[in-house]
């Protein structure tokens, strides 16, 4: 199990040689962005009310931002994440559909 940043898809392998908690104002060492966001827990689910599986937490607006969320846990994958490029696909579609009206 490893634990990779949701933006840049790296490993971000400090945390276990570490072995510390992510704190808020923890920033990824490849891409820069916060790792402390809902968008890199455990809890983080789209689908779900308030999009996070723990119910008891608090709604947090940015998903992307850090946050000060109790409930955080990082998320551990056995793999990269996959890209979803379907809003690319999406939009070169739509694209393509007008390109003969610019």
């Amino acid at each position: 199990m490893a634990y990779y940043c949701y933006k840049c898809r790296n490993e971000l392998d400090f945390i276990i040689k570490v072995g510390i908690k992510v704190g808020r104002q923890d920033h990824c060492k490849h891409c820069g962005t916060d790792l402390h966001v809902c968008r890199n827990c455990h809890f983080y689910d789209p689908g779900s009310h308030n999009q996070c599986r723990e119910n008891q937490a608090e709604f947090i607006r940015d998903r992307e931002a850090a946050n000060f969320c109790a409930h955080f846990t990082f998320i551990q994958l056995e793999s990269a994440p996959e890209v979803d490029d379907s809003q690319a696909q999406a939009r070169s579609k739509l694209d393509a559909l007008f390109k003969d009206l610019k």
